[in-house]
């Protein structure tokens, strides 16, 4: 076993690197590049205001009228999260094509950029009609609504 002049410099360095990431020997810690765009700026990410759009404010008479739908798609299969929307205005054909554009957007950025998951399953939390319009039922932990 080698010995060094410095017998704590290796304690200090590894409780430095545990307590802060702290980098040894002198060395400065740099802040790292980003690896993608901000969400903003991806063309999945983009395709969302439109769809939102077709939703409006998903007006509702009564929770009968009151859908959801899957938007983006998760690296493992199946979407991001959900969107509540209303039959009572909204045209479902022009609505599940805007959100298969989107799906589709958002599966070519994760291959892309190789991107991986938990491949956990998302579930649809349903929705349901509160004050003249349609909303997503409360979620329990961990959900993913990509409603503002």
């Amino acid at each position: 076993m080698l010995k060094s002049k410095y017998p704590f410099l290796g304690w200090t360095c590894l409780a430095a690197f545990a307590w802060g990431g702290l980098a040894c020997a002198g060395e400065t810690p740099t802040k790292p590049a980003p690896s993608s765009p901000p969400a903003a700026q991806t063309p999945a990410a983009r395709l969302i205001p439109p769809i939102q759009a077709l939703i409006g404010d998903a007006p509702c008479d009564n929770s009968a009228q009151c859908r959801t739908i899957g938007v983006g798609a998760k690296p493992c299969g199946g979407p991001e999260g959900y969107l509540a929307w209303s039959s009572k205005n909204a045209d479902e054909k022009t609505l599940r094509a805007a959100v298969a554009r989107q799906a589709a957007a958002s599966k070519e950025e994760n291959l892309r950029s190789d991107m991986r998951s938990t491949c956990a399953l998302e579930p649809d939390p349903g929705a349901t009609c509160q004050a003249a319009r349609c909303v997503l039922n409360p979620r329990g932990l961990g959900g993913n609504s990509l409603a503002q």
